[in-house]
């Protein structure tokens, strides 16, 4: 009976089998659901006909779907690779050297996270085009050429998507334990190289969840690639199911079939980095370790000049344009005085502004995601790394595949789970109102979370809670005392960019926005489709920065109650060692 409670019933087992029930409500069996269309593609509308195996090994045969899948595993690829150096570099610079315009470097990471590709690709769409702003302000002809081929958009991508391991690595460096360090000094090693034969090795979990994060947003991004294919054809796997929903005669089938590609090379690339982190010990945490702080240099001043430049062009430039292009009355008409006006930030404000409606609604939506997706990835870190849950696998596929899957194909799959007749008696026919969307927007969190909390709890060495735990502590204490406080920088992380992320989620507010209740996203792609790109990009440029201001005051209170309530706690523990000397003496 014993051994049945301890196997089944722990602490440990509950918390396993919580999670995997949550991660199959809300993505395995929406996911289900839209597979299923390969193969039944009537099957929620009455019809049971099997439509055979053959479908499969179309996609070797229709020219759009091999080049869209082609195209999907070279943007990744490289986007992957270049925003893994790029994040990983950016965040060791960060970290370890001390220059005025840091603080504009973390800013950047987040709103490039937080703004909707879309935005993004419609700023360098209004840059780079042939009557865009660099050739009307710097007569630069070239750079159409140069954006808006394989490699362009490329760099794009990696300028968008690199702050998923720049957060990684930037949690990861939090910790610094110097013996390592001193060690290898002790045997004639330099600074460079202690760096890069010690400190860097132990940060392959956070460059891996950040490669992953990266390849697997790529893969999965609608907007951009969408966005682009009004001047550029560069069909991907997502745009072509969203022809495939979106054109008639309707296709469940198509999205099916290429969604489970998505899905596929989404497991190929979680195997590997399982297979990579199983192959090595990371977890480097002692009593010596200490928090990371960055140092001056003598080229402080070199650091800031490259920062800014670098800042200038990830988030000057498309930035920069739609902050312009909200200024002027029509693009058309080019860059001149006369063109400028305030017009569309005077409607913005207005009392019954749809923005402002859309915007509140999307903070709540997304305050309320990212509070629930923070606590199932944590705990399915926990179940990941310290426990030997027998569904790991499984949780571990789980907690990845809604970022794999488009939200389009997410919020189809949605619609077909929650939208049963035989829910309704239940009250749990969601489809239709806002807890569809914040259902669908925990889904989207919660990979992101994962991976944060995943690559920071592999630096914790299971010995400390083991230690506790033969002292007494309960699972509850172990918890909040060791395990939180070890990871609080990865755990802020994650529910703030959660937030950040599900605030323009584009994709699954379109799909399941309810009627009357509007969403910022789509009131954004709403202005955009009326061509009111002056009314839509000052409704960006707002509530963009709007959301980053809320991101970073957030960060800055809960931190500075952190170290106050750790101060706090580290006068009463001096006092009491003082006074228990004091009385040994007597």
């Amino acid at each position: 009976m014993k051994a049945f409670m301890h196997r089944y019933l722990s602490p440990n087992s509950i918390s396993g089998w919580i999670v995997t029930i949550v991660l199959t409500i809300l993505i395995l069996v929406p996911l289900m659901a839209v597979l299923m269309q390969i193969f039944f593609p009537g099957l929620f509308f009455g019809d049971n006909q099997f439509a055979g195996w053959e479908i499969l090994f179309q996609i070797f045969e229709r020219k759009l779907w091999s080049v869209s899948l082609i195209n999907s595993l070279t943007l990744a690829t490289g986007t992957a690779i270049l925003g893994t150096i790029l994040g990983g570099a950016l965040a060791i610079l960060r970290s370890s050297r001390s220059f005025k315009t840091a603080v504009a470097l973390d800013f950047a990471a987040w709103a490039l996270l937080i703004l909707p590709s879309f935005i993004l690709a419609q700023g360098w769409i209004l840059f780079a085009s042939g009557k865009g702003i660099a050739n009307q302000l710097f007569s630069v002809t070239w750079i159409t050429d140069l954006v808006f081929q394989p490699f362009g958009l490329i760099m794009i991508m990696t300028l968008c998507k690199f702050s998923y391991t720049y957060l990684a690595v930037t949690a990861a460096l939090e910790w610094n334990v110097k013996r390592y360090g001193e060690a290898a000094r002790l045997c004639g090693a330099s600074n460079w190289t202690t760096f890069w034969t010690i400190h860097t090795p132990l940060l392959i979990p956070a460059f891996l969840s950040g490669a992953a994060l990266i390849f697997m947003d790529t893969i999965g991004d609608f907007g951009l690639p969408a966005s682009l294919a009004a001047v550029y054809s560069f069909p991907t796997l997502p745009y072509s199911i969203y022809t495939a929903l979106y054109t008639a005669p309707i296709r469940f089938d198509m999205a099916g079939v290429l969604s489970l590609y998505l899905v596929g090379i989404i497991f190929i690339a979680m195997l590997f980095q399982m297979w990579v982190l199983k192959k090595g010990k990371f977890d480097f945490m002692n009593e010596r370790a200490e928090r990371q702080v960055a140092k001056k240099s003598r080229y402080s001043f070199l650091y800031t000049l490259v920062n800014i430049g670098f800042l200038l062009i990830a988030l000057g430039i498309p930035i920069g344009s739609n902050l312009l292009v909200s200024f002027m009355k029509t693009i058309g008409n080019g860059i001149s005085i006369g063109n400028f006006t305030l017009e569309h930030y005077r409607i913005l404000f207005q009392l019954d502004s749809t923005m402002l409606e859309g915007l509140s609604n999307s903070l709540l939506i997304a305050g309320i995601a990212a509070v629930i997706g923070m606590i199932i990835g944590f705990f399915i870190g926990y179940v990941l790394i310290f426990t030997n849950f027998r569904l790991s696998p499984l949780v571990d596929s789980l907690s990845i595949i809604s970022l794999a899957v488009p939200g389009v194909v997410l919020g189809i799959g949605y619609i077909f789970v929650w939208n049963q007749p035989w829910l309704e008696p239940l009250g749990l026919q969601l489809y239709g109102t806002p807890w569809i969307l914040i259902l669908a927007s925990v889904a989207g969190a919660i990979p992101i979370a994962a991976r944060l909390m995943i690559s920071s709890m592999t630096k914790i060495p299971q010995s400390l809670l083991s230690a506790a735990a033969l002292q007494g502590a309960s699972f509850k204490e172990r918890i909040l005392t060791i395990l939180i406080p070890l990871i609080r920088a990865s755990l802020l992380t994650a529910g703030l960019t959660a937030f950040g992320t599900s605030v323009f989620d584009l994709a699954v507010s379109t799909i399941l926005f309810p009627p009357g209740f509007m969403t910022l996203p789509v009131a954004i792609n709403q202005a955009f489709d009326d061509l009111e790109y002056g009314y839509a990009t000052a409704a960006t440029i707002f509530s963009g920065t709007f959301v980053v201001l809320v991101i970073m005051g957030l960060r800055w209170m809960i931190e500075k109650w952190f170290n106050r309530k750790q101060t706090s706690k580290g006068e009463m523990k001096e006092h009491v060692i003082t006074g228990s000397e004091h009385i040994e003496e007597l």
